[in-house]
């Protein structure tokens, strides 16, 4: 069973930067992504950033294009989100979640979430 645990959230002000992280067991990454998806007060879930840690592609939405990075690392089975430029808009819940990167984009709210980490930007 893949598990997937979230860390890294924080209040940071706008401007700001934050990492947050996604430590996974049990996935072998043949066929699905990883991906950040979140949601904010109030709002339904949005896909944010998808990696394939067999060969590194990387997508991103575009509200996060430009500031978000997503990265791995395969030997601490570990994905990276670095939020970098943060805006009172990125305030949310956000969960990392396996799953095929078109139902990430398109029905985000199907995948099995986690607990999720807290961001909060504001001043």
């Amino acid at each position: 069973e893949v598990q997937m645990q979230e860390s890294g959230g924080g209040l940071v002000q706008p401007g700001g930067s934050l990492r947050l992280s996604c430590a996974a067991s049990g996935f072998t990454g043949r066929t699905d992504y990883v991906n950040w998806i979140r949601q904010a007060p109030g709002k339904g879930v949005e896909w944010v950033s998808s990696i394939y840690p067999g060969t590194g592609n990387t997508h991103y939405a575009d509200a996060v294009k430009g500031r978000f990075t997503i990265s791995k690392d395969n030997a601490e089975n570990t994905v990276y989100l670095q939020m970098n430029s943060l805006k009172s808009e990125d305030t949310a819940l956000y969960f990392c979640a396996a799953g095929p990167l078109y139902i990430a984009m398109n029905r985000p709210e199907t995948l099995k979430r986690g607990q999720g980490t807290q961001v909060t930007v504001s001043s």
